[in-house]
């Protein structure tokens, strides 16, 4: 084999210059220095090859779609958990008398959800179900009520609905001299002492 490249290569530049014709023509056939069998095999091998990089280029961009995917996950959760954060603290102060606002109500609602059911313009509100309306109606509307009758600065410093009579027992039926408080005062029973003199005086 080394010989023919050898031969070859001194050969050639002598043929071209005896312009003898060194290329074959496209219909010439002649058996290949290596064996079909061998040949084969290098087939499968670069077949085997282009599969295994194929398989490779596959999964690097299932890997980079998993990747964006769960990306975009974490960015909807993140969002959510941020939206429901300011709904609670929008509701917190409604209900402490901070804000009078209910605009947190319309942005509970997606935008998907929008394009399902049309624009908040074109839409009319409807009021609750007749289900609703009755658990309204018999356990109320909900809302805070654990120390919902503690006293506040307001109440505190509000004296108009005090009466004093009242406070110190003084008005009718709570011992004052005009009501039956007054009475059993002068049914009052006599003291020890006075019992006994007064037996001593019937013996």
């Amino acid at each position: 084999y080394r010989q023919a490249q050898a031969a070859v290569l001194e050969a050639l530049p002598r043929l071209r210059k005896l312009q003898v014709p060194t290329r074959r023509p496209d219909d010439y056939f002649a058996e290949m220095a290596k064996s079909d069998q061998q040949m084969q095999k290098i087939r499968q091998k670069l077949k085997s090859k282009q599969e295994a990089m194929e398989r490779s280029e596959k999964a690097k961009q299932l890997r980079a779609m998993r990747k964006y995917g769960k990306k975009v996950q974490v960015e909807i959760l993140q969002r959510r958990q941020k939206e429901k954060k300011n709904m609670l603290n929008a509701v917190k102060k409604y209900q402490k008398g901070l804000s009078d606002k209910l605009d947190f109500l319309d942005e509970e609602q997606t935008p998907s959800q929008g394009n399902k059911k049309g624009n908040a313009s074109q839409r009319t509100k409807k009021g609750p179900n007749a289900k609703r309306r009755y658990k309204n109606q018999k356990f109320g509307f909900g809302g805070k009520k654990k120390g919902s009758k503690w006293n506040t600065k307001e109440s505190f410093n509000d004296v108009s609905s005090f009466q004093s009579k009242v406070a110190h027992n003084k008005g009718p039926g709570k011992g004052g001299r005009g009501g039956k408080g007054g009475k059993k005062a002068l049914n009052k029973r006599p003291g020890k002492r006075a019992r006994q003199k007064m037996k001593n005086r019937a013996r």
